[in-house]
């Protein structure tokens, strides 16, 4: 699961003390669109909840330094006739606007069909949230509508757009 510039590592308990220093300098960047782990707690029940089978979490790691990125979830896995999961993602301070996450969304999407098995991954975004929006527009996702009230994001119920990229190969039965 690499790429020229990046490669894909799962997350594991090691990776506390990076991580949330990544959270910390990336604050700003991410507000008010996503509550990532903050502290050595939220962390521990982050990867506890990686660790179980309908959830699966990847680092996007630059190549050169092994700096983190960003952090891309499959959430919900669902296995059976639906073979989908939900994406959410957020790119580390000083790594926006270079296409480490272009990149690290693509082969994510890969993994998950090619290796997992899964036909559908569903992005919800927030509608003011432009940049998210076009990094999934530039990596084939299709807009399918809006879902009001969707998600409890800093203290209040968001809308969200929901955006879907499926595998279109051919012959593909669950």
């Amino acid at each position: 699961m690499t790429s020229e510039r990046i490669y894909l590592r799962r997350l594991q308990a090691a990776d506390r003390e990076p991580f949330l220093a990544m959270c910390h300098a990336s604050r700003a960047l991410h507000h008010p669109w996503i509550s990532p782990p903050m502290s050595p707690r939220a962390f521990d029940a982050y990867v506890a909840r990686l660790q179980q089978e309908d959830h699966a979490g990847f680092l996007v790691c630059d190549k050169q330094t092994h700096a983190i990125a960003g952090v891309i979830n499959l959430n919900n896995i669902v296995r059976g006739t639906f073979l989908s999961a939900s994406l959410g993602y957020y790119c580390a301070a000083g790594f926006t606007g270079q296409g480490y996450m272009e990149e690290g969304l693509n082969r994510v999407c890969d993994y998950a069909f090619r290796t997992m098995g899964l036909h559908r991954l569903e992005a919800n975004i927030q509608p003011d949230n432009s940049r998210s929006i076009r990094l999934v527009q530039r990596c084939g996702f299709r807009r399918e509508g809006l879902s009001p009230a969707f998600l409890f994001i800093e203290g209040a119920w968001r809308d969200h757009e929901r955006w879907c990229r499926i595998d279109n190969r051919t012959g593909m039965t669950p």
